[in-house]
């Protein structure tokens, strides 16, 4: 043994200090890692739509009804299973609606707590009592606890475990220990939740999603290129705040601006009337939708959206100019209007501009703001430096989020991995440097760190920068297509330059060699590994299968946003890891949270089987059961060491 390792053992020694602590270490390690691992559920792009999001959270993509299913089978009618369901995804809810047609409450509280007993224990049963103990709502850790692991079919504790019951219902506390079950039985059936991506803009409510995020139990994020808009905005970069802005605007949710995070809007709309006052605004209309939008908002919203559409181009010329290693010149179209013939030269082409009135822009140099617009820019980027929420919401995403992620086997990601036509890493210039595959999201990341975190301003002015390049580049990986053709979509009618062409990676996803070199270059191998991808939606009413390369990559973006719906036909995949393997879960659109709850009607989802393993997985498959088999091996060491008088036992250190 080096000098390195009995460091490392005497220091392990102050946790276990004598050998009676170590072995049982031992013992409880490797009696966890026989257990089933835990639940994984994947989400994509979720596009601030919540309702959808909330109610897939809940259900767990059909994991709380395979609970309900495997509980209770045939004993239990259908709608006395789509009530027990609706029931712990919205108890509250529930409760209330039951409340005024229940004749004998007390009756339904017994009934209905004898049920859950049930499931919550199934549902627990694939964990330790400490790491379930943990899971408990304070008010009632003893009181489920005991219902959980009691044997009411033992007739010592029959007497016992009905009093325990027949006491809740007497002392008033049925409903809050019936949505306290409901909250624990979520909590357990997914044991860790995967958000593959894009959780801002299209949708009205991406702050109450984030909110949710923030009190899940357990969840990492992929960060999608809406999202990284987004942390660049809230780090201050300019471009990014005038893309946030504009896409609120477009989608008819500057409320959520407004509203949703406290942000002053009032200088771009003093802008807005001052410059656009008589401009009818044809090109940027609110591609609002019905309920959601008060349509008396709209001609100033119209006004504000093309205002902000403006500087947003500047500022954007500006970056490209500052950036040449950006590779961004062809997206510069100001310089290249001609307003008097009404004409834009797009890639050499001469197209008519649907729109020639430009009050801010200076011929001369029509990238530099106004007077107006640079103190309306100013205002706006305070503004969203000082929003305390859209901070507290940022902060969380570059403290459990990613570019990529590694997970058990699984190499998530948003976008793609950049590819020449060949199915080779493409290279990026960053900085003057080239970078491919993981080495290109790794210093993307760094930079992007240092965007919000670096107190150097010039380090932190390239980090800004990157968020930008994340954004729209086309070798960004989030991006993953040749142009954004925002510019072209607002002004030219010709329907060939909205193209955006998409990189090669999209082409190649079939290809196995290609795949397989993806997964080799992120440290996976071997057929149990796999890709799980969103961005892109999958056209499901054409015939498109999300699941490519013979199950080896999966896409699982199919449309929770609203916008996408028309174009793919269902409304979302999502995917659930468990114990027995892959199940890929393609969703109906969500109607409502008072249908759930009146009529129990649940999203529609089809289940297929992508992978099923022949043995049933444990911990010890997992990255956490990997880390445990080490510990377990350092803890061996660590008894051999006292038995041989290496290191000396101190029991008076161990509390027992």
């Amino acid at each position: 043994m080096n000098d390195g390792d009995l460091r490392y053992l005497k220091s392990l020694s102050k946790r276990y200090p004598t050998i009676a602590s170590a072995a049982t270490e031992i013992i409880n390690l490797q009696a966890i890692l026989s257990l089933p691992k835990g639940t994984e559920h994947f989400i994509t792009d979720i596009h601030g739509e919540y309702d959808q999001y909330l109610h897939v959270i809940k259900n767990g993509s059909g994991a709380i009804r395979r609970k309900i299913e495997d509980e209770f089978g045939n004993t239990f009618s259908m709608s006395d299973k789509k009530a027990m369901a609706a029931l712990i995804y919205y108890p509250e809810l529930k409760l209330e609606q039951v409340a005024k047609s229940e004749e004998n409450m007390d009756d339904w509280y017994r009934v209905t707590i004898y049920r859950l007993i049930h499931i919550c224990r199934n549902a627990a049963s694939k964990y330790t009592r400490s790491k379930v103990r943990k899971a408990l709502p304070k008010d009632f850790a003893y009181v489920i606890e005991e219902l959980i692991t009691g044997r009411p079919d033992m007739s010592d504790q029959e007497a016992y475990f009905n009093e325990i019951v027949n006491s809740v219902i007497e002392t008033g506390r049925a409903q809050e220990l019936i949505i306290a079950f409901a909250n624990l039985i979520r909590r357990l059936v997914v044991d860790h939740l995967h958000v593959v991506g894009d959780i801002f803009d299209r949708g009205p409510y991406p702050h109450m999603v984030m909110d949710s995020l923030m009190e899940h139990h357990s969840v990492d994020i992929q960060w999608g290129n809406h999202d990284v808009l987004w942390m660049g905005a809230a780090a201050g970069s300019v471009c990014c705040i005038a893309n946030v802005i504009r896409i609120a605007a477009k989608y008819g949710n500057l409320d959520i601006l407004e509203d949703g995070y406290g942000i002053n809007l009032v200088p771009l709309a003093r802008l807005a009337l001052s410059r656009y006052e008589k401009d009818e605004c044809k090109c940027f209309k609110v591609d609002y939708r019905e309920g959601d939008y008060d349509v008396r908002d709209a001609l100033l919203d119209e006004k504000m959206h093309k205002a902000i559409a403006v500087i947003q181009f500047k500022l954007e010329g500006q970056m490209i100019q500052r950036h040449p290693e950006f590779d961004m010149v062809d997206r510069m179209f100001l310089d290249k209007m001609d307003l008097k013939k009404g004409t834009v030269q797009v890639y050499g082409k001469e197209y008519p501009l649907k729109d020639t009135v430009f009050p801010t822009l200076d011929e001369n140099d029509p990238y530099a703001l106004s007077t107006d617009e640079k103190e309306a820019v100013e205002r706006l980027r305070g503004a969203f430096l000082n929003c305390e929420k859209l901070q507290r919401h940022v902060r969380f995403l570059f403290t459990k989020g990613s570019l990529y992620n590694v997970y058990n086997g699984n190499l998530l990601y948003h976008g793609c991995v950049p590819l020449n036509e060949d199915g080779s890493f493409q290279k990026v210039n960053i900085y003057g440097k080239e970078y491919a595959g993981r080495q290109l999201y790794d210093v993307l990341e760094k930079y992007a760190r240092k965007g919000y975190y670096s107190i150097d301003p010039k380090e932190k002015q390239k980090g800004l920068d990157i968020l930008w390049f994340i954004w729209e580049n086309k070798n960004s990986p989030v991006f993953g297509k040749g142009k954004m053709t925002t510019y072209e979509r607002y002004f030219v009618a010709d329907k060939e330059t909205h193209k955006e062409p998409k990189n090669p990676y999209y082409r190649l996803l079939e290809k196995e060699e290609v795949v397989d070199n993806i997964l080799k270059e992120f440290g996976l191998w071997g057929s149990d590994a796999h890709i799980i991808n969103g961005h892109i939606p999958v056209e499901a009413k054409h015939g498109e299968s999300p699941v490519k390369c013979n199950g080896r990559l999966l896409i699982i973006d199919g449309g929770f946003s609203k916008a996408y719906q028309g174009k793919t036909g269902i409304a979302g995949y999502t995917l659930i890891f468990n114990s027995y393997g892959l199940v890929l879960a393609a969703h109906e659109p969500f109607e409502s949270v008072e249908k759930a709850v009146q009529e129990g009607s649940d999203i529609h989802s089809e289940m297929r089987i992508v992978q099923q393993v022949d043995k049933r997985m444990t911990v010890a498959d997992t990255d956490t059961g990997k880390e445990m088999k080490e510990a377990v091996k350092d803890l061996e060491e660590l008894l051999t060491a006292y038995r041989t008088g290496l290191i000396v036992e101190n029991a008076q250190d161990f509390v027992y």
